[in-house]
This record gives C-alpha cells, structure tokens and sequence, in this order.
C-alpha cells in the first residue's frame, strides 16, 4: 500500500524561487488511487524537499474510498484514476463545487507467475476467456495457439483482481467491455464489478503480492508495481493485431489518439495505433473550488500547478508518462477554477 506524509513548502534563497506565501502553508491530507502511489510518493517527497513549510498526506486507498472521502470533506484533495461521475459530482455539491484535472498517464499491465514462462502473449479471446472463467489451464489449446514454442504446463489458472473499489480496475473493464461483448453484458465497467471467477485482494500492492506468491496467477496491475516486484508480464494484442507489453512508449502512444482529453473524455483504453498499449489511462485529482483556508488553499493550487509541470519529471522513473502537452493545459486551466479565502490563487 503506498502512502506519504510529505513535508511541502518554500525553499531558500535566488530570485526565481518561490517564498512560503508564494506556495502557502499547511497540512494537506488526500486519499484515493493506488494507480498512480508510487509517482504521489516520490514526486510529493520531492515537494517537501524544494518546500518544507506544507505537510501533505496521501493515503493510497483506493479510487472509490478516496472519492468517498472528497465528497464528506474528510479531505483536503481526492485521487481517482477516473473522474468523478455526475451522482458523485452531485453528492460533492454540483460541478461549481469542484474541478478535476489531470496528475499522470500509467498502462495496467497483465502480469503472471507460471513457472517456467517467461515470455506469454495474450489476444482479447483469450483473456476474456481466463478473467471470465471460461479458459481454466495454461495449456489450453487456445492460449497455446498464440504462443507457439512456449511449454504451457497443466496447471490451474488462479485468477487474481481487486477486491476494492478501483480505478485500475475501472481502466481494466472499461478495456474488457471494448473487446468483449460477453464482459459487456455480463461483468461491464466499473471501479467495483462482480468477478465472475478468481480471489481479491485489496490494492496494487496487495494483487501484486498475491501473484508473486501463486504458481499459477495472473491478474492485472499498475506497471511500477509489474517493475517493483519483477513480475512477468504478457504483451496483449492491441486494436492494430500488434502484441505489445506495457511500457512508458506504450501508453504514450495511446495517449497521443485522444486529443481532447477532458473528465468527460478520459478513455484511451483500445488505442488503435502499432504502438499502443490497449490498457492505458490517466490518474485525477479532484479539487474543491473554495477552500475557506487561504493560505490552505493556495498551498493546494500551488502543490498541483508544481505536480502537473516541474513534478512531471519523477514520472518516467517510476513508470508512468508525462502528461502530454494538451492534458497538461486541461489541468492548469482546471487549476484556476480554485480560490483560496474568497480570490483566486492563479491569474
């Protein structure tokens, strides 16, 4: 489980650095995806360093807790790796309450523990077939069809997912609905669905365990978890017949086919390009529009505004992509939705 308490707030000395009533001041507390944790931990443990005058705590608990959280005020922000819907958007006080924006790009790779393979290709047949229960051996004639050369073993396929309310899980349906007309009608999409097969766990990190730990599993996680762990992963035949693996280059690429990303216009799950990775997608915050606490508020808009620009850059070591360009002015002209003690905290 990732989670952070950062210290965040102005640094010392040179012209171009900002003063502590530049960035403001506080304790910051959010909650919510485990998508993107290990980005919020480095990149906010990197704030405090340039700005140690604001303490921020992020607790990664899942996309729906976390936006469970925003809508009780329990919190200062709120991360979900999809935005908010309009039942939430109306339970947090309309749109004019709040604004989201957009904090990173991730893929949600398919990883496995088979012993023995290390190298596994997956078409959308064949992994709707094990997600939905259908396909139950690693040698079954089916699987065996893609990946000529490879001893599949009579094995069991142990299928792990979320047991949580996700994000990652709402990316990873959302891709099984496209390719699946049998998911559609009978799973669909959500941040919390009715799994038809397999044993859940309780974040990235948690599914992530389970798979090290079973002969047999597979299931579908954040690639920094895929990294951290050195799990296996599967490339997927994407919407061009092209089997690719999660990666950085990947999820840019699918990226690059939405070019009007906005809260309403995320999904860039079955990308068609060569290139793509067909299970990418970006990580929101969700922020209030009026935080009565002015210097809160700015410490809040000024922690976002560095996270989306200057913060980028702990991203790729991390394996995420950097916003592109156009994603990155959608999230700094949603900024300027923000006011702190009744006037707005950018221009």
């Amino acid at each position: 489980m990732a989670g952070v308490a950062a210290m965040v707030a102005t640094a010392c000395g040179g012209t171009n650095t900002p003063t502590s009533t530049d960035v403001g001041q506080g304790s910051l507390t959010g909650a919510g995806a485990t998508f993107p944790g290990p980005f919020y931990d480095k990149a906010f443990l990197d704030y405090s360093i340039k700005y140690p005058q604001v303490k921020v705590n992020y607790q990664a608990v899942g996309s729906g807790a976390g936006i469970q959280q925003f809508i009780k005020k329990t919190v200062d922000f709120g991360a979900s790796d999809v935005p908010m819907g309009a039942t939430d958007i109306a339970s947090a006080g309309g749109d004019s309450a709040l604004t989201q924006i957009p904090t990173t790009l991730g893929v949600v790779s398919v990883a496995f523990n088979v012993k023995g393979v290390d190298k596994l290709n997956l078409d959308p047949d064949t992994l709707a077939g094990i997600f939905l229960g259908k396909i139950k051996n690693w040698n079954d004639p089916k699987i065996a069809a893609i990946n000529s050369g490879t001893m599949l073993p009579n094995k069991a396929i142990t299928v792990v997912h979320r047991s949580d309310g996700s994000g990652t899980t709402f990316h990873f349906t959302d891709y099984m609905s496209k390719i699946s007309a049998d998911w559609k009608s009978t799973v669909g999409t959500a941040k919390s669905v009715k799994w038809p097969t397999g044993v859940g766990a309780s974040g990235n990190q948690a599914v992530a365990q389970a798979i090290t730990s079973t002969d047999g599993a597979v299931g579908y996680v954040e690639l920094a978890y895929v990294v951290q762990t050195g799990m296996k992963q599967a490339a997927l035949k994407n919407a061009n017949g092209k089997f690719v693996q999660a990666s950085i280059d990947a999820a840019t690429a699918a990226a690059g086919t939405n070019t009007s990303v906005s809260p309403t216009n995320y999904s860039i799950t079955n990308a068609a390009c060569d290139a793509c990775y067909p299970i990418a997608g970006f990580s929101w915050v969700m922020l209030y529009t009026s935080y009565s606490d002015a210097a809160k508020g700015k410490a809040v808009v000024n922690l976002f505004k560095w996270l989306v620009t200057d913060g980028q850059s702990d991203s790729q070591d991390l394996q995420y992509a950097p916003l592109p360009a156009a994603v990155q002015q959608l999230a700094l002209s949603n900024l300027k939705a923000i006011k702190a003690g009744g006037s707005p905290v950018l221009g």
